[in-house]
């Protein structure tokens, strides 16, 4: 995984070391280059006017309020959430930097900072803050992480802590850091509280076991995970776990459908059924879903940047 995180680095250095260092000077910077683990320039996706039109209202106002109050921890995490779901990732990542050095023993903002060094394959900066995150959390109460985008219940299902563990976890498994990564994924299932924080994290412990070869154990972790059960959210991870059980088969996690998140459904499921034939030894069909999942638009998804790396890695 090295020689990803090399030619990455060498490849959107120019994006990134013109990084704002305050809120006012990452108000100019609107969806600065982000490059992928090959180089190419990712762009962001088009969108329902009225979709862009809520959004751009809800920055616009969580940049009044910043404005208004720039000492409360709230509004720059929101300023920072705001710009994140405008793909705006760079100026997300000033919002959260200038929140750390406001705010250095709040463990939201490495967090949220860690999430969107993801999002621009920042791998190692990413496992940076959200380690950093875990250790300022250590010992507290853990809270509900209010949703920047409602489910259909408008009930959250994540939490400070969940989110910390998740993200870790992920940041070691898109460097093929499997054993760091089931230690993560570990503590987020410790720490969940309802059925679609355990079946997202479920998932990719699954995936993480199977990936450490540790294959009686993946199946041992799904033997009592009931597939009928009630989600708010979660449904593409429930899919995943149903064609691990044997449930249903790997194509029906990718047949094409109306659905306005069937960008972000195939880049999760996708990612899911290529995993799914190169632990099993198809390792030419994997590659020819991670293809079909790089392909598409929703290059923020997980289920995407694992692809990509998994590309690269080959």
């Amino acid at each position: 995984m090295k020689h990803i995180k090399i030619l990455f680095l060498v490849l959107c250095l120019s994006a990134c070391i013109d990084q704002p260092d305050s809120i006012s000077d990452a108000e100019a910077v609107v969806h600065a280059p982000v490059l992928s683990l090959t180089g190419k320039e990712l762009l962001v996706p088009d969108m329902p006017p009225e979709r862009t039109a809520k959004l751009t209202a809800d920055f616009e106002r969580a940049k009044a309020e910043y404005t208004a109050d720039p000492m409360d921890a709230d509004n720059v995490i929101w300023l920072g959430r705001r710009a994140g779901y405008l793909w705006d990732y760079q100026g997300a990542i000033a919002y959260f930097s200038e929140g750390i050095d406001k705010f250095p023993s709040d463990p939201r903002m490495y967090r949220h900072r860690g999430h969107r060094y993801i999002s621009i394959r920042m791998f190692e900066e990413a496992e940076a803050d959200l380690k950093k995150a875990a250790e300022l959390m250590a010992g507290e109460p853990d809270e509900i992480e209010p949703d920047g985008a409602p489910n259909p219940a408008g009930i959250p299902t994540s939490s400070l802590h969940t989110n910390v563990w998740y993200h870790l976890g992920l940041a070691h498994y898109v460097q093929g850091e499997f054993e760091d990564a089931l230690q993560a994924y570990e503590k987020c299932l410790e720490a969940s509280k309802n059925n679609d924080m355990d079946v997202a994290t479920l998932d990719w412990y699954y995936m993480t076991l199977q990936r450490l070869g540790r294959t009686e154990e993946a199946k041992a972790l799904l033997e009592d995970v009931d597939t009928g059960m009630e989600l708010l959210e979660n449904h593409s991870y429930l899919k995943r776990i149903k064609l691990y059980k044997g449930e249903i088969p790997p194509d029906s996690l990718l047949m094409p459908t109306q659905s306005e998140s069937y960008a972000l459904d195939l880049a999760t499921q996708g990612y899911g059924v290529g995993n799914w034939y190169l632990y099993n030894g198809e390792e030419d069909e994997a590659k020819k879903i991670f293809e079909q999942v790089v392909a598409g638009e929703y290059w923020a998804a997980f289920g995407y940047i694992a692809a990509e790396a998994e590309l690269v890695r080959r």
